[in-house]
């Protein structure tokens, strides 16, 4: 077994650090990439820091729930203090920040798939649902990007008021909302729809057109627009 031996001791084409030289990074394996953040495993069940990794990712059942976890749940593992928990956190924010190709103030607003594939990333790391709001200018470029809610596992709290006031302040001519189902589904809920209808009425009653609202799922959205809510 592996962690019956230290990394070092294994042949040399089998290290992970080694490996990623002479093949590149895509050859390593999640629990191999996670190893080399870790550098070093448990001395004290004697396991290398390959079988952490492994035991990580066996934990958390995959690598995106393991993005997701906090300091006190990586520190229930067994080898994982306040240091490596540290490393790890700071390595999925990174690449949180790397993946969040997220429209810049000035970007046009395309399409709902666009609006998805920049956002998509950003919203798979959230355990609850997060309503956003994005602002845009009369030629539907994006003025700003304000986050008006944060609500439980299953429901966002949305209130009209909240939602449009930065649109007010920063008189933008129509505003888009998007947010996420942390079930993966997008398929909109009873509440969404109402949502949806409400916040319409007040832009109506503002005069800010809303171009839609996008529910955002693990691997697909759903516009409410095309679906023909918005009129």
């Amino acid at each position: 077994m592996d962690g019956l031996r230290r990394i070092k001791d294994w042949p040399e084409g089998e290290r992970p650090r080694e490996k990623l030289h002479q093949r590149g990074a895509d050859s390593l394996s999640d629990a191999e990439l996670l190893a080399l953040i870790l550098r070093t495993g448990d001395a004290a069940s004697h396991t290398s820091a390959v079988d952490q990794a492994r035991l990580l990712l066996q934990r958390f059942d995959s690598l995106a729930r393991l993005a997701r976890a906090g300091s006190a749940e990586l520190c229930q593992i067994p080898g994982i203090g306040p240091a490596k928990s540290a490393e790890l956190l700071a390595v999925f924010e990174l690449a949180r920040r790397l993946s969040a190709h997220c429209l810049q103030p000035g970007d046009p607003f395309c399409s709902a798939e666009t609006v998805f594939q920049r956002y998509r990333n950003q919203f798979l790391h959230y355990n609850r649902e997060v309503f956003l709001c994005l602002l845009l200018d009369t030629k539907h470029r994006l003025i700003r990007e304000v986050r008006v809610s944060e609500g439980s596992l299953t429901a966002s709290i949305v209130h009209p008021r909240e939602a449009f006031s930065p649109a007010v302040r920063e008189s933008a001519a129509a505003v888009l909302f998007l947010h996420n189902h942390p079930s993966g589904d997008p398929s909109p809920s009873t509440e969404d729809i109402q949502v949806t209808r409400r916040l319409q009425q007040a832009g109506d009653l503002l005069g800010i057109r809303m171009l839609d609202h996008i529910i955002i799922g693990r691997d697909s959205y759903i516009s409410l627009s095309q679906q023909g809510l918005l009129t």
